[in-house]
């Protein structure tokens, strides 16, 4: 069943505060269809210190496991309870609550019972490695997972597991689920060698497809990348397709639309389009994505995580929802086109339906380009939709082939479609 999930750093959104993420907020994650959404940030993190990066500092350096960031409360003193008031008004509108699980590493200030080492990895040197050689550490995690369950979190999202043993994981995983066998976990992984690894031992319910999807879509985009490298992938990942996060932008990637990326937010939406239907895999938005945020106050198109700054886009976006009114009209026309995508796929087709790839049996007498052309199928009792992608600067008109096996279900052998450039369109064989 593919997820949605909607990624929000909250000491960014209004005034930064738990209260600023109100109903109407909650209604626009909502309608995306989103499952999860994703609070970065929440857990209490070094700030004010002189190895701290940036001010207020990183939300990847936990000073404190059992507590929240004061700076996201009203009432400083009240500030757990600002969270779960957080936590019930997104179960409220139908929405799990997912926090960020650090399993690496600690802040350099951090007073914890969890054994750590005097050294960091790579330049983060606002940490401290932990050490999970030692069997407090699995209890000392499990305390803390139980500590956010009870305030109402849902799922996890683990950063950087490929440092930590596959083994521990898998073990504190398993009593988590023993106990709470609806809570989910999300593992950032890299390497696309590790995938098995963090699914079998590990027993994490998603991977981020990082290396996978996003890093292809990427290399289509700004470097030329052939456009059958999808299929290799989807052939690699194979039944695991469902276990997989597709993404475009989250905190560590450069934005969409800045000079860095694409440059502008209306240039992916082929890739969009690949990124939420194809497949049954989990679709994540960061926000501000749907009305195409740059991170021009940034630092080489990244939204800061270490500093106070006020993103225009998530502003305009935040403001448009708490006064009403209308909202610029690139930013709507982005906003569209996103709601177009999610449209379809929160349909019970794209939701968990058969998924074929048909890019082996086109033929460029069609006018199906290898290259920059994907096309696929997504069917089930409900339906049948044909979606294709255009990753060229060309406008294309193609005549798709469908295949044998398919001739039976769908009543026709073939679909003419025309499609802008680096656009995308779908047909229904429905209508």
């Amino acid at each position: 069943m593919k997820r949605i999930i909607y990624q929000i750093l909250p000491r960014l959104w209004g005034n930064g505060k738990f209260s600023s993420i109100d109903d109407a907020s909650l209604r626009h994650f909502r309608k995306f269809g989103t499952d999860i959404v994703w609070y970065t940030g929440i857990p209490r993190h070094a700030s004010g210190k002189d190895f701290v990066k940036g001010n207020p500092g990183s939300p990847y350096a936990i000073s404190d496991w059992y507590d929240t960031n004061p700076y996201l409360a009203e009432d400083q003193a009240r500030r757990l309870d600002e969270f779960k008031e957080l936590a019930c008004r997104t179960h409220e509108h139908g929405m799990k609550v997912c926090t960020d699980f650090i399993p690496n590493h600690v802040a350099c200030d951090y007073k914890g019972a969890l054994p750590h080492f005097p050294w960091c990895d790579y330049d983060w040197t606002d940490t401290l490695k932990i050490d999970w050689s030692r069997k407090e550490t699995v209890d000392e995690m499990e305390k803390v997972l139980l500590f956010w369950i009870s305030l109402g979190v849902d799922a996890f999202r683990c950063d950087m597991v490929e440092l930590v043993p596959a083994e521990a994981l898998g073990e504190l995983i398993s009593r988590i689920k023993a106990a709470y066998p609806e809570t989910e976990f999300i593992a950032e992984v890299y390497e696309t060698a590790n995938y098995r690894r963090y699914l079998d031992v590990a027993h994490f319910d998603y991977l981020y497809d990082k290396s996978g999807s996003y890093d292809i879509l990427r290399g289509i985009m700004c470097s030329g990348r052939p456009a059958w490298d999808l299929t290799s992938n989807w052939q690699r990942i194979g039944a695991d397709q469902g276990r997989m996060v597709n993404f475009l932008e989250n905190h560590d990637e450069q934005r969409l639309a800045s000079e860095w990326f694409c440059g502008n937010a209306s240039k992916p939406m082929a890739a969009l389009a690949f990124s939420a239907l194809f497949n049954d895999a989990a679709w994540m938005i960061y926000f501000g994505q749907e009305v195409g945020e740059d991170a021009a106050e940034g630092h080489q198109g990244r939204t800061s995580i270490f500093e106070w700054s006020s993103p225009s886009g998530i502003g305009r976006l935040q403001a448009h929802l708490k006064k009403g009114g209308r909202m610029r009209k690139d930013d709507a026309g982005i906003l569209t086109r996103y709601l177009e995508i999610a449209g379809y796929a929160q349909q019970p087709v794209f939701r968990s339906g058969n998924n074929w790839d048909l890019c082996y049996c086109q033929s460029e007498a069609g006018g199906f380009d290898s290259h920059g052309h994907f096309a696929f199928i997504r069917y089930s009792d409900t339906g049948a939709y044909l979606v294709l992608c255009n990753f060229t600067n060309r406008a294309c008109n193609v005549k798709l082939t469908v295949p044998i096996e398919l001739e039976g279900l769908l009543s026709t052998d073939y679909v003419e479609l025309s499609v802008a450039p680096l656009d995308f369109a779908v047909y229904s064989f429905s209508e």
